[in-house]
């Protein structure tokens, strides 16, 4: 059929225009297609469109079908039947025709349906043009716009694991956050093996998929014909593109993993201050090849994975220094004393953050002292750092000297402070310093701004003690307040003494006194094993995970095998300080009858008592009272009462009305005998009584 007159076709004043200026440029032909003939009239324009001759052409829609694939065919008869039903005015689409050399072309068509007053659909008029051009110009921008989206996905993909790596703390870390399915496997990894350079060598530290390793490749030499050897030996990438070349480059290698469906890889070189300090491998299941942006990402991740990973090897370097460090400070072994159980506890703290958050000043000590005594400390040097374990050693070996010099715990403390304020240090520490008579059961206690101790009786019952204090070592040297006060308690047989550091109490927006009041709790409840109930407290400390050391020491009396002789007691005892005397009136009180001496207690308390009153009434200082038990062709009690005064005592007459002046007629009727040495540049007084043998 003859298309006569079709380009004579006019189109409606509102038909759309073109899109694009460009689009005017291509080949473009209108076509009339009479909805009750079924013919469909086309210029030659259109006939150009469609690659056909006129005398190709018949006038019927199906002399298209040459032309028009089958599939694209009945997309088209679908569209425009969807928009004769619809009662749409128009429609369009693009569809592609295969030319007369058998390539296709994008094309694109829209028409206007043309009805009659009833609304029946009578012609369709429209065009048809060549949109190659067109189509190629918006497959290359969806071409762009896949290609930006995979580039930002693999952008974002690196600033995730780098933000990630900003928290890897250990090498381990590290591992974890490249395994991580938000990690590498986003850029399609499928496993990850890595190693270390150790002295030239290379140590696999993560080894791909479970059950993959390749036997004889834990250590490897940085010269065998292995991938991650080579990455390292030339510090150069190696991407392997496909199995054959897998198998090829690496026959060693390739037959131990053929089962793990590897269809490439990447080894590279981990490269940190212009040495290497590993390698990482990237094995894929499901691709073949690297694109040049694949290799760029890669390698600028793996800077950033090689400096995290140095950063993990100087902590974890770090961090074993500084733990050694600190279990070289504390006591290896807790020396064994007869008459108690003790149990020994150290955590260090947990919390996220630097190495200074894994290393302190918290310690312990137990230290056996002549005559059937311990002393135990609990104290905690401010930071959280090496120079805080370091100055933790230090006052650990200080207050263990004067301790065992014999010193009584109101001076060893003192001392402790003086040598703390004279180092080169700007650090203070809490203390708690108690020693303990096996014999009597009396505990001396000083304090140095740490938390009382606790004492849970035989029964179960736990109870806090409140002993006065002074200022945290170091603290109390600087500011002159060298004076501690002692405290006394009794531990009877089957009591056990607790001394804890603070992270063990402290929770962040809780009352200290809330914290000891759970504490006392938690040890009323808790195991009557000394050992057994030093793992629950640790293991609570666990589980709460704080921010701070924590230290423990228990120390359970039994009621055996306690010295039975050879007992020493002393006291501080300060000027103008009334509780300091009853506290010295109470130690002789219980020490004399747990030595079994109660016939002579009232005779040496008084005796005693005038000593110490006559001291510090006559000389401008403190007194020290020791009370002892003499075991020579005798049994014997003694009291010593030591002052800074020169000046001996003088006995007076002290008349029938006078009120002093018999202290030492006292003492010299009461007491078996009595004397005075000098002590250094002041005196001691003392007296003794013969009391019986224990039976």
């Amino acid at each position: 059929m003859v298309d006569r007159g079709a380009s004579a076709l006019s189109l409606p004043d509102d038909w759309p225009a073109h899109p694009d200026p460009i689009l005017a440029l291509n080949r473009m032909g209108s076509f009339d297609w009479d909805l009750d003939t079924g013919l469909f009239h086309m210029d030659a324009q259109a006939h150009e469109v469609f690659d056909l001759r006129p005398d190709e052409y018949d006038g019927s829609p199906m002399s298209l079908a040459v032309r028009v694939p089958r599939a694209e065919a009945h997309r088209l008869d679908a569209l425009v039947a969807q928009a004769i039903k619809d009662g749409s005015e128009n429609y369009g689409t693009y569809f592609r025709l295969r030319c007369r050399d058998g390539s296709l072309r994008w094309t694109h068509t829209q028409g206007y349906i043309r009805r009659d007053g009833t609304g029946r659909p009578r012609r369709i008029i429209g065009i048809v043009r060549d949109a190659t051009q067109e189509m190629g110009e918006l497959e290359n921008r969806r071409e762009q716009a896949v290609e930006d989206e995979a580039r930002r996905q693999q952008t974002n993909v690196v600033q995730l694991t780098t933000a990630a790596l900003a928290h890897a703390r250990t090498v381990q870390d590290v591992i974890d956050v490249l395994k991580d399915t938000q990690g590498l496997t986003h850029l399609g990894a499928t496993s990850l093996v890595m190693g270390l350079v150790e002295a030239g060598r290379i140590r696999l530290i993560a080894e791909g998929p479970a059950g993959s390793f390749v036997p004889g490749t834990d250590i490897t030499r940085i010269d065998e014909p292995y991938p991650m050897s080579e990455a390292v030996r030339t510090l150069t990438p190696r991407f392997i593109e496909s199995p054959e070349e897998f198998a090829d480059r690496y026959p060693i290698l390739w037959p131990h993993i053929t089962g793990l469906n590897i269809t490439s890889a990447a080894y590279l070189p981990l490269i940190a201050e212009a040495r290497p300090i590993g390698a990482m491998g990237l094995l894929y299941s499901d691709r073949y090849g690297f694109t040049p942006e694949d290799r760029n990402v890669l390698i600028a991740l793996c800077s950033s994975i090689a400096q995290s990973l140095q950063r993990a090897m100087l902590y974890e370097q770090e961090k074993d220094l500084a733990t050694g460090l600190q279990q070289a400070m504390l006591p290896r072994t807790i020396p064994s004393v007869p008459g108690v159980d003790v149990a020994v506890r150290y955590r260090a703290a947990s919390a996220e953050g630097s190495l200074a958050r894994d290393i302190g000043g918290d310690w312990y000590d137990l230290i056996p002292l002549p005559g059937g005594r311990v002393g135990a400390v609990i104290g905690d040097v401010q930071g959280h750092d090496t120079h805080a374990a370091a100055v933790m050693g230090q006052l650990r070996i200080v207050l263990r000297a004067y301790a065992a010099e014999g010193h009584p715990p109101a001076t060893v403390m003192a001392r402790a402070s003086v040598f703390l304020h004279e180092l080169d240090t700007d650090r203070f520490a809490t203390c708690l310093y108690a020693e303990a008579d096996l014999s009597t059961g009396v505990v001396q206690v000083v304090r140095a701004g740490h938390i009382d101790p606790l004492v849970r009786q035989a029964g179960g019952s736990c109870r806090r003690v409140t002993v006065a204090g002074g200022l945290p070592l170091g603290l109390s040297a600087e500011f002159g307040q060298l004076d501690y006060p002692v405290g006394t308690l009794e531990l009877d047989p089957g009591d056990t003494l607790l001394l804890c550091t603070d992270g063990l109490v402290e929770e962040p927006g809780a009352d200290l006194d809330d914290g000891m009041q759970t504490l006392t709790t938690l040890i009323t409840g808790g195991p009557t094993d000394v050992w057994e109930l030093a793992d629950l407290l640790i293991d609570v400390a666990e589980e709460r995970a704080g921010d701070d050391d924590v230290a423990l020491l228990l120390l359970f009396r039994r009621g055996q095998d306690t010295p039975e002789s050879g007992g020493r007691l002393q006291q501080h005892v300060a000027s103008g300080d009334p509780e300091a005397l009853t506290e010295a009136r109470h130690m002789i009180r219980a020490a004399v009858a747990a030595w079994g001496a109660r016939e002579r207690s009232d005779e040496i308390e008084l005796v005693a008592d005038e000593l110490i009153t006559n001291a510090l009434m006559h000389t401008e200082g403190a007194a020290i009272v020791t009370l002892r038990v003499l075991t020579a062709s005798d049994r014997r009690m003694r009291v010593e009462v030591e002052d800074s005064s020169s000046a001996l005592p003088r006995r007076r007459e002290a008349g029938e009305s006078g009120v002093s002046g018999r202290g030492l007629l006292l003492v010299d009727l009461l007491s078996d005998v009595w004397g005075v040495e000098a002590r250094g540049g002041g005196k001691c007084v003392w007296c003794e009584f013969v009391v019986r043998e224990r039976t």
